[in-house]
């Protein structure tokens, strides 16, 4: 007989993850479909209940994106223009039910090469929390996903937050993505960003780019690009084919390779427009 715990306490949670191997479940929205026509008897550590785990929180130096903070929970939370682009994301995941129950944390380590929440994330310069029996720990989101479907995170470990934190000037974010509708679909291309702004001029740039590689990646050279240009409706076109470098799609049965590395490019223009023309 497969086991079910469902913890109210972190400290609970941990110690049980220190002492057996168990799946953990939060919303559930990646799991249960998964295992269509299948017996459901992993064991199971459903989170759900720990109260201390949700919920978005200003801790100063950054914001606590809570490990069981749902999509609508994002949604609703009163955040300043830098989240734009996340919560842009959150609407695009699913539908209101799948929001309703789905998680950020829990899109993280699902770790899909196409999970809408990563490339706004990764704009964002966000760390996840890491926590075991013995304490917890910091890890940048770039180095916490590895791979497709696989993260850093150990057996004995417990996602517990997003960090996200306060840019040093005014920042805004945004995020597209395309599919082959505009909703409940898997993304072919996914890209967001982040940048800040002072006296008219981008000072920080950040630009992410989903579904064109095994994992989320920035783009660095686009980023160095933009430092300094004037921050307006004409942005993104600073934006160049070699600026993707980064980037290792794929051909599969949504896209060809080539086919991504030109609405990667197109979008990424796109999002810098957005934010140009609004500051």
């Amino acid at each position: 007989m497969s086991t079910y715990l469902r913890p109210t306490d972190l400290g609970e949670a941990l110690a049980a993850l220190a002492q057996a191997r168990l799946t953990v479940l939060a919303g559930g929205t990646d799991y249960y479909p998964a295992r269509v026509g299948k017996p459901v008897d992993d064991d199971i550590l459903d989170i759900s209940a720990i109260a201390s785990l949700r919920g978005i929180r200003d801790e100063g130096g950054h914001w606590r994106i809570g490990a069981t903070t749902t999509w609508s929970d994002l949604v609703a939370a009163t955040l300043p223009p830098l989240f734009d682009g996340l919560k842009l994301a959150a609407r695009e995941i699913g539908g209101e039910q799948i929001q309703n129950a789905g998680t950020v944390a829990g899109n993280v380590c699902n770790a899909s090469p196409a999970a809408d929440g990563v490339p706004p994330l990764l704009a964002l310069d966000a760390r996840v929390e890491i926590a075991d029996a013995a304490g917890s720990t910091g890890v940048a989101l770039a180095e916490f996903i590895l791979g497709n479907r696989k993260t850093s995170l150990r057996p004995d470990q417990l996602l517990t937050a997003i960090l996200v934190p306060k840019p040093a000037h005014a920042a805004r974010s945004t995020f597209l993505k395309l599919g082959a509708r505009e909703y409940l679909v898997v993304s072919i291309v996914i890209v967001a960003a982040t940048l800040e702004v002072e006296a008219g001029r981008v000072r920080a740039a950040r630009v992410a780019v989903g579904a064109a590689s095994a994992v989320a990646q920035r783009l660095p050279l686009l980023e160095a690009a933009l430092i300094g240009q004037r921050c307006d409706a004409r942005l993104g076109e600073h934006a160049r084919t070699e600026h993707l470098a980064a980037l290792a799609p794929i051909d599969d049965v949504r896209a060809s390779r080539e086919y991504r590395m030109d609405a990667a490019l197109t979008l990424a223009r796109r999002v810098l427009n957005h934010i140009g023309a609004q500051a």
